[in-house]
């Protein structure tokens, strides 16, 4: 009976979690679009951008596709290709407005 309340404790904590990250990827899609709707631009701007991608992409890659627990290998390729794509977002918008 113990085991039962306890895996059922562990499916309501991560039952909340799940919709806690979600609430919380709402909120960072609000910000981007506030961002673009009210006129920021700027290298501020475009730094904030890319940081909530990058955390967006770090909760979904944590949280909702399981990868919390995986391997070295498997971390390595999902947050490098996540970093390397952001990178390469941030070194384009760099170079295009010299």
């Amino acid at each position: 009976m113990i085991r039962d309340e306890k895996r059922v404790k562990k499916t309501i904590q991560n039952h909340i979690n799940i919709h806690s990250i979600w609430l919380a990827m709402v909120a960072l899609t609000i910000l981007s679009y506030a961002l673009g709707k009210f006129g920021f631009s700027g290298i501020v701007s475009v730094l904030v951008l890319l940081l909530t991608a990058v955390v967006k992409g770090t909760l979904i890659i944590r949280d909702f596709m399981e990868l919390r627990d995986v391997s070295l290998l498997w971390r390595v390729i999902m947050y490098g290709w996540l970093w390397g794509a952001t990178l390469a977002i941030f070194i384009i918008y760099l170079v295009s407005n010299k």
